[in-house]
């Protein structure tokens, strides 16, 4: 019951504190730039969550992350608490690929967008690939992208099948992909949960896939290798 107290109570502060401030520096006109309002604020969410609900996160990999190079970062996804830890450990300026329909989220749909983070609709083709425009856009700009290629959170912990337009953006970009493996998130938080247990979290960062030179015709390549390096990590199929 605690627990579920710590969790409740830490959203609600960490959610209004944190969008309030990326929304009114969207209203403010304050720009986007590198360790700025936007980065900061999702910094603190991923921050305030994890240690409102007793969760660590121990690293992995570390020295494959270079915040001075733009990449795609594809990770599993297994519970929420892969976002919290991503927002807390990775550095630079990172915007999500996430769904759509979380726009409708009270307030925090408002931050997303305030943010510039990246709304996927799935049900259309056409749209879909113009917001991968969009984002490979932003990565030659500087920022990095955060995609769960599997394009929802697991029944069972295990690696689901990808979709592939994932590896459209990377291609599209010439940037690299970093495979994140996010180890015992689904044991603390399965979807479904009500609240977190207690615990530490591991993300294992695999070493960048080269997708420069590369076309649309190598993307189920660059998909394989990518599965490849999360299962190397430790993902479960």
């Amino acid at each position: 019951m605690m627990q579920a107290i710590r969790y409740i109570s830490s959203q609600l502060v960490y959610i209004t504190w944190t969008c309030t401030w990326a929304i009114g520096a969207a209203l403010l006109g304050v720009r986007q730039r590198p360790g700025g309002a936007y980065d900061r604020s999702a910094r603190l969410w991923g921050v305030g969550m994890l240690r409102g609900t007793g969760i660590t996160v121990r690293v992995v990999g570390r020295e494959h992350l270079d915040p001075g190079t733009p990449c795609v970062y594809m990770s599993n996804h297994a519970s929420v608490i892969d976002i919290w830890a991503i927002l807390a450990e990775i550095p630079g300026t990172i915007r999500f690929v996430y769904k759509k329909g979380m726009d409708w989220i009270p307030l925090m749909g408002l931050a997303l967008r305030a943010a510039k983070h990246l709304p996927i609709d799935r049900n259309s083709r056409s749209r879909a690939f113009s917001l991968y425009d969009r984002a490979a856009g932003m990565i030659r700009r500087g920022f990095s992208a955060v995609v769960f290629p599997e394009g929802t959170r697991s029944l069972d912990g295990r690696l689901q099948p990808f979709k592939k337009g994932s590896f459209v953006l990377a291609i599209s970009a010439g940037a690299p992909i970093v495979p994140i493996f996010c180890e015992n998130t689904y044991e603390l938080m399965p979807r479904g949960s009500w609240s977190p247990k207690q615990g530490t979290v591991t993300l294992r960062i695999g070493a960048p896939i080269p997708t420069v030179g590369l076309t649309y015709e190598d993307r189920d390549r660059v998909a394989s290798a990518t599965r490849q390096a999360l299962l190397a990590l430790g993902a479960r199929e």
